[in-house]
Formats: structure tokens, sequence, C-alpha cells
């Protein structure tokens, strides 16, 4: 499934290659250069999933999670950072569905990591899914 994703890192390098390969899955980016930046976009485009860096200026990317939750509790995200094992972040702790870290793999962790979650997206638009079973209890 193919899906529109926001790229969120003030590194222009790294967004860049994880653009590149993203795009190659047939997947439509848009980038944003901070954490304010993600949120401008995120208020104006619909996005199926959102990757942000960790460590950013002025806003990191478990801030950005908390503030992209509270206007799309269902968004799908992935977190990516060289600091996963340093400060033992993991999905519990930052609030994405999936913490990814920066190495030689990166980019293989994040395609899987990418394909899996617009896997587990897609059922949930057909059938209420998550939103459905959220809003009963």
């Amino acid at each position: 499934m193919h899906g529109r994703i926001l790229l969120v890192d003030d590194n222009v390098s790294g967004s860049t290659a994880r653009k590149t390969v993203l795009e190659e899955l047939g997947h439509k980016i848009h980038m944003a250069s901070s954490g304010a930046d993600a949120l401008e976009q995120f208020s104006q485009h619909k996005f199926d999933l959102v990757v942000t860096d960790y460590k950013m200026p002025r806003m990191d990317g478990m801030e950005l999670i908390g503030r992209l939750r509270k206007q799309s509790p269902d968004i799908l995200i992935v977190m990516v950072s060289g600091f996963v094992d340093t400060l033992g972040l993991n999905e519990s702790s930052t609030g994405a569905d999936a913490v990814i870290q920066k190495s030689a793999n990166e980019v293989t962790h994040l395609v899987r990591a990418v394909n899996r979650l617009m896997r587990r997206k897609k059922p949930a638009r057909g059938t209420g899914g998550l939103k459905a079973k959220r809003q009963a209890s």
C-alpha cells in the first residue's frame, strides 16, 4: 500500500536518503525541517504516516509525537534516532509505533517498519478498526 508520508528531520542529508528510498517504493513524501514545520504541514495535509528524527532543535521528536497524537491519535509514527540504545528509546517511552536506531541498516529497518505499519493501517480504514474500538470504550 502506498501512502502519504511526512519526513521530519533537521538534517537534510539524512532525510533526503530516506525520501529517496520511500519514493522508490511508491510513497508520496513531504518533508519538514523542524517540529513546528511538521505541525504546520500536518494541519494542512492528510498523512498516513510520519517519520521523525528524535534530536532536533527547539522541539524534539517526542514532543512532536505528543502534539501529533493530540491532533490525530491514530496517526502512524516511526521515530529514527542515533540515541535509541543510549537513552533507552522504545515504542512505550516515545509514543511512536516503531523506533529505529540510526545505523548502516537503518534504511532496511525503516522500509520494514513502514511496510508493516501501512499494512496494519489498511484494514482499519475499511472496518473502522482502531477508531471504532476507541470510540466504543
